[in-house]
């Protein structure tokens, strides 16, 4: 589907929800505290989540509209302005995010992604890590994205108008020319500037144990070996090693940041959100390492370092899941 007749169905429609979820707020605010009651949801997560979606879809028609005044005043390749508007849609939604859902966010390993050129692996637990790690890399580090992002993405109007704008990479994890996608990693990363970050997630989608099995048995058809190293993984996906190090070679005199979080744990689905909503949300803490370009393998070796920094990770991961006083 070409971009105008993608948008031409996204944005009608992120106006229409936009428009409806405050029009008819006096029906759907109590009908959802009301469902939520009978459920013994005594903090409201159904309010609190279309709360969160009245604010989302006007941030989102806000942001639109600004990237249309930025192209009707010949600013379309103006990419300061493009990453200032970018800067602001993420940080309004994360304060979006903590107004609406009590979620908090503690960042305190946000200093390692500056200075830049970095390659940024980011594990991947939830339907918000997106958001989390454009926060983090504008707002906390002061640095700018160039992200690799699943081509489905591009049906958010926001997403899809200001993303290809910027140098990014909306990947296609169904093409078969596999060459051609590496090949559009390596170039991404090949123009790094010392305030910008490369980011990926390594996984290709969010974790869970079903998907991590599946994984697991189909690197197992192919190398055995592989499959009983990654095995003692208990939070993270195994890595596919090939987008990663595509982004890494393209950059030769990038560091990695292996980064981290745990909170937003089984938001991957709609009623996983609800479930964690219900209760009191514990902070979500994100973590990250750099890891000096002197210690990161190129080649063959690649696959084994990244598969022992995600076992790392995912060691990591487990302990701050860990109830305060146990090992």
């Amino acid at each position: 589907m070409s971009s105008l007749k993608r948008r031409a169905v996204s944005i009608p429609v992120l106006l229409v929800a936009a428009l409806l979820l405050v029009l008819l707020a006096p029906l759907w605010i109590p009908v959802a505290a009301v469902s939520d009651l009978v459920r013994g949801r005594v903090r409201l997560p159904t309010v609190r989540l279309l709360a969160f979606a009245v604010c989302w879809t006007w941030l989102e028609t806000v942001g639109v509209a600004v990237a249309a005044a930025l192209w009707l005043t010949g600013q379309r390749g103006n990419r300061p302005a493009h990453y200032a508007l970018q800067r602001w849609w993420a940080a309004r939604l994360m304060d979006s995010l903590r107004l609406t859902t009590g979620i908090r966010i503690e960042a305190a390993d946000a200093a390692c992604l500056s200075p830049g050129p970095v390659v940024m692996l980011c594990r991947h637990a939830s339907l918000a890590d997106s958001l989390l790690s454009a926060w983090i890399i504008t707002s906390k580090a002061r640095m700018n994205p160039r992200y690799v992002l699943k081509r489905e993405l591009l049906s958010d109007p926001c997403l899809d108008i200001v993303g290809n704008r910027l140098p990014n990479h909306f990947l296609d994890r169904g093409s078969d020319d596999s060459a051609a996608e590496l090949a559009a990693l390596h170039s991404l990363a090949a123009g790094l500037e010392p305030d910008q970050v490369a980011v990926i997630f390594p996984e290709g989608t969010r974790a869970n144990d079903v998907k991590r099995q599946r994984a697991l048995a189909k690197i197992g058809g192919r190398s055995p070996e592989r499959a009983a190293r990654l095995a003692a993984l208990q939070h993270l996906l195994p890595p596919r090693p090939a987008g990663s190090q595509a982004l890494v070679e393209g950059c030769p005199t990038a560091d990695v940041v292996l980064a981290w979080h745990v909170g937003f744990d089984g938001l991957d689905t709609f009623g996983g959100i609800l479930r964690h909503l219900a209760h009191r949300p514990r902070p979500v803490q994100f973590h990250a390492r750099r890891v000096p370009r002197s210690q990161v393998p190129v080649g063959d070796e690649f696959t084994r370092w990244l598969d022992d920094a995600w076992l790392q990770s995912d060691a990591a991961v487990h302990q701050l899941l860990q109830p305060e006083g146990t090992s």
